[in-house]
């Protein structure tokens, strides 16, 4: 696996990567200087030639991820896999719960869709944000490498299509749904009026039952058919919802489009806005299966990019993490001693599980098992924000550690490897939200450090 530091000249402009011992001579020489951590970058300090070879990249356009190679004629400069950032779609319900709880305490507040016009390219946020994550990571490489062309693969999806193959004329416009008078019916209709649960104990002829959200552990609480099932009042408690509940993290095979649906309403926006060239999955499919590579995004976009014999480099791992956070207060539960077994519990442990007013089928009270009352229930108040963050990366004398969070109101910071500094003996090298790069394997990047 061929390592690269990338170089940039005077200017901030890339040129061709280089080899970590010639940036280690360089850097030595005060010819250049560290303009970023991860991927490691220099910039040179001094003129020099700026020959420049034809850089192609790849992009494997995705709904969750996103693959990227960059390569020439002998070699991939970059590769790896992109995670897009989730629960957009949980974290604008709440930004709209509290617009609306705002609204109400200002008695002439004018509505707000009056300004929020709708153009013709306009795309629900979520998926605009998806959008916009691909055009960020595509700009970050093209800071750091002079491309010269860029290969995106459009996977195009007939949703329906691939649900019913007759499907033909007027057909199109009859959804899933169609004939339904809300979401919650169609699904008890899909799931034949049954609890779903394979290990429901429920012994009644006529159970009760309730719409449940599958992804709630993921923070997913949207009304889309495939991330609702139908449960029992016996298997849809509060107790299930607990990180100890089967319903914690639990998968139910239900197939869904979400991907498909994406691509099929960005793909082309995506590539005028990048005004490049496309391709399609099967031919993709056909040549990584030629070049027997093992199936991934990373592998995928390498074969867009018009890799074959290209001495491969070490894959990245790019992540994407919220800058801010709008929850300013936090409540932390109550504890008691729970009578069944004598351990420590919250109070949401311990409730009556009591989600409706319907008295037909109640489940257990848990309350008559709360003993004594360790610790009270408190609220939190953030009322600053610190210079530290976690996931930054700090210099510590020679040492490079990760923050772990902020201690005694800002006095201390928590790094990783244990250890406990001022904010003062600490010196920024890289903030940890936003897009960052890693490397898959964590002896890459000593071996890196060590020669650059």
């Amino acid at each position: 696996q061929n390592l690269r530091v990338f170089v940039k000249n005077l200017k901030g402009q890339p040129l061709m990567p280089c080899k970590p011992q010639k940036a280690r001579v360089l850097l030595n020489r005060n010819k250049a200087k560290v303009v970023q951590m991860s991927p490691f970058t220099i910039q040179l300090t001094e003129g020099t030639g700026e020959t420049k070879q034809t850089v192609t990249l790849g992009i494997d356009a995705g709904y969750k991820h996103v693959g990227f190679s960059a390569v020439t004629e002998h070699a991939e400069l970059i590769g790896g896999e992109f995670a897009l950032l989730d629960g957009i779609s949980e974290r604008l319900k709440n930004r709209r719960m509290y617009r609306i709880q705002r609204r109400h305490r200002l008695r002439f507040r004018k509505p707000g869709f009056l300004k929020d016009a709708k153009g013709a390219d306009w795309l629900a946020p979520s998926i605009q944000h998806k959008l916009d994550s691909h055009i960020r990571v595509i700009d970050k490489i093209k800071q750091i490498l002079p491309v010269t062309k860029v290969v995106v693969e459009v996977a195009a999806f007939d949703i329906q299509k691939i649900r019913n193959p007759d499907i033909e004329g007027t057909e199109y416009q009859n959804g899933v749904q169609v004939g339904w008078k809300n979401v919650r019916e169609y699904v008890l209709h899909r799931d034949h009026h049954k609890c779903r649960n394979p290990n429901c104990r429920s012994r009644s002829n006529q159970p009760v039952l309730q719409v449940h959200h599958i992804g709630f552990w993921r923070e997913d609480r949207s009304d889309r058919p495939e991330n609702l099932i139908t449960l029992c009042t016996e298997c849809h408690t509060s107790e299930n919802h607990q990180p100890t509940g089967f319903l914690n993290g639990w998968k139910p095979a239900l197939k869904s489009f979400r991907g498909a649906t994406f691509m099929s309403m960005v793909r082309w926006k995506l590539v005028n806005r990048l005004n490049c060239q496309h391709t399609y999955g099967y031919i993709t499919k056909s040549k990584r299966i030629e070049l027997e590579l093992p199936k991934s995004h990373h592998n995928d976009a390498f074969v867009i990019a018009g890799g074959a014999e290209q001495t491969r480099c070490l894959g990245y791992t790019a992540t994407q993490r919220r800058r801010n956070n709008r929850s300013l207060e936090k409540f932390y539960d109550a504890k008691y001693i729970d009578l069944r077994d004598g351990k420590r519990k919250g109070g949401k442990d311990l409730s009556s599980q009591r989600r409706t007013r319907s008295r037909q089928s109640l489940p257990e009270n848990l309350r008559r098992y709360r003993g004594h009352k360790v610790s009270k229930g408190r609220r939190a108040i953030r009322k600053q924000r610190y210079f530290f963050q976690p996931g930054d990366i700090v210099r510590l004398e020679d040492q490079y550690l990760i923050v772990k969070g902020t201690m005694s109101n800002g006095a201390s910071v928590l790094l990783s490897p244990k250890k406990t500094k001022t904010p003062r003996k600490l010196e920024l090298v890289k903030f940890g939200k936003g897009i960052t790069f890693n490397f898959t394997t964590e002896n890459a990047k000593a071996d890196l450090i060590s020669q650059g």
